[in-house]
C-alpha cells in the first residue's frame, strides 16, 4: 500500500461546474481540507459536488464573504475510486479551491 500526500488548486474562472480532482482507479483518497476562498471583495457563493458515477451528491453549498477563507470540512472525507469533486461558482473569477488530501492506493500484493 502507497501513501501520497497532495494539494489541489482551482480558480474558479467561470460559472461551469469545475472539476477539482478525480480519484485514480485502485486507489481511495482522504480529503482533509476543503478550503474556498474569495479574492474579489464581494464574496460570492460555491456549491461542491461528488460524481460517483452516473450520481451526483451535493456536498455543501458555501457562501463565502468578500476577502475571506472558508473551511468546508468538519470532518474527514473519503473518496472511493473514480469519484469526482467538483465546484461551481455562482459567479465568476471570485473564488479559489484548495483541497489537501491523502491518496492511498492498493498493490497486488496487498488490495485495498
Amino acid at each position: 500500500m502507497a501513501i501520497e500526500y497532495k494539494s489541489k488548486k482551482v480558480d474558479l474562472t467561470t460559472t461551469n461546474n469545475t472539476t477539482i480532482y478525480t480519484c485514480p482507479a485502485e486507489t481511495k483518497a482522504i480529503i482533509k481540507s476543503i478550503l474556498i476562498s474569495d479574492d474579489s471583495g464581494s464574496g460570492d457563493t460555491a456549491t461542491l459536488t461528488i460524481t460517483a458515477g452516473s450520481s451526483v451528491f451535493r456536498l455543501k453549498k458555501e457562501v463565502v464573504s468578500g476577502d475571506a477563507t472558508d473551511e468546508v470540512l468538519t470532518h474527514p472525507l473519503v473518496m472511493e475510486a473514480t469519484e469526482i469533486l467538483k465546484a461551481q461558482a455562482v459567479t465568476a473569477d471570485r473564488l479559489h479551491v484548495i483541497v489537501s488530501l491523502m491518496e492511498v492506493t492498493s498493490d497486488t500484493n496487498n488490495p485495498l
